[in-house]
């Protein structure tokens, strides 16, 4: 696996536990709460909008180095 598909991958997979963390958080704010569990929960998914638009960028800015 290339540093490039390495590097996809662990994006999507820091987004996708980003999202999961945030969530939880949120609903752990539901159902305690507890102020500091939604601004982690928010400060979460405002990280995994991050990564969204960082993916985007990197996505593009190799777009024509290849994948091996």
């Amino acid at each position: 696996m290339s540093l490039k598909a390495f590097h996809i991958v662990f994006i999507v997979l820091s987004t996708l536990f980003s999202l999961g963390f945030g969530d939880w958080a949120i609903g752990n704010y539901n159902r305690a709460g507890e102020v500091a569990s939604l601004v982690i929960g928010i400060l979460s998914l405002v990280g995994a909008v991050s990564l969204v638009v960082y993916g985007r960028w990197f996505w593009k800015k190799l777009r024509g180095i290849s994948w091996l």
